[in-house]
């Protein structure tokens, strides 16, 4: 059973905008227990953190995105977003939702962004 979904990738012209949005239908009322992390994996690299809502709200992003993409969670329907704004050629990779108690992956959505 599908425990996470991502959705909301494409392609986009630099400088674009992107909302990916994760939805957990298979946690319940866990999801509100565990802090929820946005991750990326570019063509032929590792995967890195890319933000972090905690359970408690606090945000954490990498040093890239800062100022760019904002997470943000809704635990009444289990889900987290991850806005990107004025987004570059760099942020193309395949995003991942993770539960990070809960230890979840979701199965990945792609952004391409061209120059």
């Amino acid at each position: 059973q599908v425990q996470l979904v991502e959705s909301g990738g494409g392609w986009v012209q630099a400088g674009g905008s992107l909302k990916l949005s994760c939805t957990a239908p298979g946690v319940g009322s866990e999801f509100a227990t565990t802090d929820v992390g946005w991750y990326r994996q570019p063509p032929g690299k590792g995967r890195d953190m890319v933000a972090i809502i905690q359970r408690d709200n606090n945000e954490i992003y990498a040093e890239p995105v800062k100022g760019r993409f904002t997470i943000f969670r809704d635990n009444d329907k289990n889900t987290a977003t991850l806005q990107m704004n004025r987004l570059k050629p760099e942020d193309t990779a395949v995003y991942y939702c993770y539960l990070l108690h809960l230890r979840v992956w979701g199965q990945g959505t792609q952004v391409t962004v061209s120059a």
